[in-house]
């Protein structure tokens, strides 16, 4: 964004939505986000977030029948059911989810567990889906670090998927869930100048809230967390390895979707115990204001001291080289 951008653009309507996919369903759960999106670009707003994971959900509760040193049959039907409901980047669900940022003419990022489409088709990643108002796919996030159980079921991202997009709105960009307790991590982002930091997230404690308003202080951005609102009652009921949560709260997750300032300012939420579409407004001559005083990557930054690279090349499990002769 140049700085006559910032005078052309000044003001952008920001949307959370912290809603529920249709667990284990991936075509419904496409549905929910087109109507969604649909809803709130009719109220006026240009960027549209949803949680992570949210195609086709976040497995909270489930084991998948993993324990040290062995797993169960069940747990592999339940990581199946899993699998199936994952979506391929690029393939038809991909072109569903642009087609609801093209109608709704917005931007649209969405939580998506990924399946590899390009190696064994095997594994799974947590991954954001960043859309234009065309429709168009601009970019990917994978989560470079699942956290605990996650790292059972989900792959590892690497850095060419860092992903910052520099937009007539502003450069959107973001982290995935504790990926933002990450402090490099966070200064890959604000080394390339995030204005609009998305951080889809699975926590819903109060500590999270606390980490919101920090990154955006930090970041001198705007931040959107994004969380879901499940309950145990929305699980499919012939879900393989569902017996498991049985001893689980009825809400299964409260949610904690929130919008901050560029100065840690809380603009809209947080919101529990409930779906919901949040809305701000964001300032964007905000962001210039806030770094008067501070500016972590720019006349804060001391490069004499510290030094700090990352790693944008894709790592391939298997690179081959052309035969000779």
């Amino acid at each position: 964004m140049t700085p006559d951008d910032i005078h052309t653009f000044p003001v952008v309507k920001a949307a959370v939505v912290q809603a529920t996919p249709v667990l284990f369903n991936r075509e419904a759960s496409i549905e929910k986000v087109q109507c969604l999106t649909q809803e709130a670009a009719a109220q006026g707003a240009k960027l549209v977030l949803f949680p992570e994971a949210f195609i086709p959900a976040y497995p909270r509760g489930l084991s998948f029948g993993a324990v040290v040193g062995s797993r169960s049959p069940t747990g592999r039907l339940t990581w199946q059911a899993y699998w199936e409901n994952a979506v391929v980047v690029p393939g038809p669900a991909v072109e569903a989810l642009g087609a609801a940022a093209r109608e709704a003419g917005c931007y649209l990022a969405v939580g998506v567990i990924e399946r590899d489409g390009q190696y064994s088709r095997g594994t799974l990643y947590c991954t954001t889906l960043y859309f234009g108002p065309d429709g168009q796919l601009l970019g990917k996030h994978r989560k470079l670090k699942p956290t605990g159980s996650e790292r059972l079921i989900w792959g590892e991202g690497d850095g060419s998927t860092l992903t910052v997009l520099d937009t007539e709105i502003g450069k959107i960009g973001g982290l995935i869930c504790w990926e933002n307790y990450m402090p490099l991590a966070r200064m890959a982002m604000y080394g390339k100048g995030v204005e609009i930091y998305l951080a889809p997230t699975a926590d819903s404690r109060d500590v999270w809230q606390a980490s919101m308003r920090h990154i955006a202080f930090e970041g001198r951005c705007f931040v959107l967390g994004c969380n879901q609102f499940v309950t145990k009652s929305m699980y499919p009921p012939d879900l393989p390895g569902l017996e498991e949560l049985a001893s689980q709260p009825e809400i299964m997750c409260r949610g904690g979707s929130v919008i901050v300032s560029p100065l840690g300012e809380v603009l809209a939420g947080p919101l529990f115990d409930e779906e919901g579409i949040l809305f701000a407004d964001l300032d964007m001559t905000l962001i210039a204001r806030s770094k008067f005083d501070f500016d972590v990557v720019g006349h804060y930054a001391r490069p004499d001291i510290f030094q700090f690279t990352v790693n944008e090349q894709p790592l391939e499990p298997v690179t081959y080289r052309p035969e000779e002769g």
